[in-house]
């Protein structure tokens, strides 16, 4: 069997307002933005919670692995000829995650648990926090989806597996928008990978308001495309990763790295 690999990946960033605990609606509106899509896409990648937008009312609005969403997805990753990723609200055992779902093109999903719960918030009390960390493997590229609050958790994050791309789906609000911002590029630079962070815009029900910054950082730190005007858009960004390997061997960097073992 050949491997589906490219040395490019074409990721359209889709920043979003979203509208309350509604996914049908929301559902709505993303097909309308991913169909517009006039490139070929290879990733598209969607905020956190983006069915409901960041709610704890999880019994309300949760669903299970065979749900409306998940079925959604994979129907519209199959049709798209992408990979589509975000995080929703997932009852499980019951118990319920902030769960990020990786949905390849064939329908096969790959899911990673938010493990650093948003306890300010109360997120704690509500959904179950997870314990492992997955890498993606997509088109021969390594793929490390986070979750939001993780971003401020460097050491999770960490690049121990050489991976390709590290990527954040968020609902990060205003007021703490220079750390997003900040944390980001940090990220990428100690990682020496591409990064993304796609966040929401607008005023969810609890009146916080939403920026966006939604940005792709390459392996020095550099920004490549970035919103930061508080507007939807879909920001298209082309990846390559013969140029990132190159920079990784001219520096090394990742060589040096402290070996540390996770608690």
């Amino acid at each position: 069997m050949i491997m589906n690999t490219t040395n490019t990946l074409k990721v359209a960033l889709i920043q979003s307002d979203l509208v309350w605990e509604n996914p049908t609606e929301n559902r709505k509106r993303f097909e309308e933005k991913i169909n517009g899509l006039l490139d070929e896409i290879d990733l598209v990648v969607l905020p956190e919670m983006f069915t409901t937008g960041f709610t704890m009312n999880a019994s309300a609005v949760a669903e299970t692995m065979g749900g409306d969403t998940v079925q959604w997805l994979q129907n519209l990753a199959q049709r798209k000829s992408t990979a589509i990723t975000g995080s929703i609200v997932i009852r499980e055992n019951n118990h319920f995650y902030n769960r990020l779902l990786f949905v390849h093109p064939s329908g096969k999903i790959d899911s990673y648990n938010k493990k650093h719960t948003f306890t300010l918030a109360g997120e704690h009390e509500v959904f179950s926090a997870g314990t492992e960390r997955i890498i993606v493997d997509y088109k021969g590229w390594k793929i490390c989806p986070l979750i939001c609050y993780d971003l401020r958790f460097p050491v999770w994050a960490r690049n121990t597996e050489n991976y390709d791309l590290l990527l954040y789906v968020a609902s990060w609000p205003k007021p703490r928008i220079e750390a997003w911002d900040t944390l980001l590029k940090a990220r990428a630079i100690e990682n020496m990978t591409y990064t993304i962070g796609v966040n929401r815009v607008g005023v969810d029900a609890n009146e916080y308001m939403y920026t966006g910054n939604t940005a792709c950082y390459d392996t020095l730190g550099n920004c490549l495309v970035k919103n930061n005007q508080g507007t939807e858009e879909i920001l298209i960004v082309d990846l390559n990763k013969e140029a990132q390997i190159k920079t990784r061997n001219r520096f090394r960097f990742l060589d040096d790295q402290d070996k540390f073992i996770l608690q």
